[in-house]
């Protein structure tokens, strides 16, 4: 089992940046796909962007393409979400998940995923 925790959330300003972190507990960490999920308020969960257990396949939702950029940083088992150019639209509860198997970014969009962190609030607000 993998546990991930997430941090980095916070309140900022339209048109700002935000860089979330998540760390994985497992040492197994580069054979992990890593996905970062949103759930805005009243809303349904929304698949943000993937990256695969090599890191040479990555893949944004139109959303967030050209203004979110995803990364793995394997030494320290962390992945990351770096966010800029943020915009109102873009307030959510942020969730980083992990998962073993076969890439899909398709499973990942239907909240097919393995390993779940808590979340963690991005307020983009003036």
């Amino acid at each position: 089992e993998v546990q991930l925790v997430e941090s980095g959330g916070g309140l900022v300003q339209p048109g700002g940046s935000l860089r979330l972190s998540c760390v994985a507990s497992r040492s197994t960490f580069s054979t992990y796909a890593m996905t970062w999920v949103r759930q805005a308020p009243g809303k349904g969960l929304e698949w943000v962007a993937s990256i695969n257990s090599a890191s040479n396949l990555i893949q944004y939702a139109d959303s967030v393409k050209g203004r979110f950029t995803i990364s793995k940083d394997e030494a320290k088992s962390t992945n990351d979400l770096q966010m800029s150019d943020l915009k109102p639209e873009d307030t959510a509860v942020y969730y980083c998940a992990a998962d073993s198997r076969t890439f899909s970014a398709t499973y990942y969009s239907h909240g097919d995923l393995e390993y779940w962190g808590q979340g963690t609030q991005v307020t983009v607000s003036s």
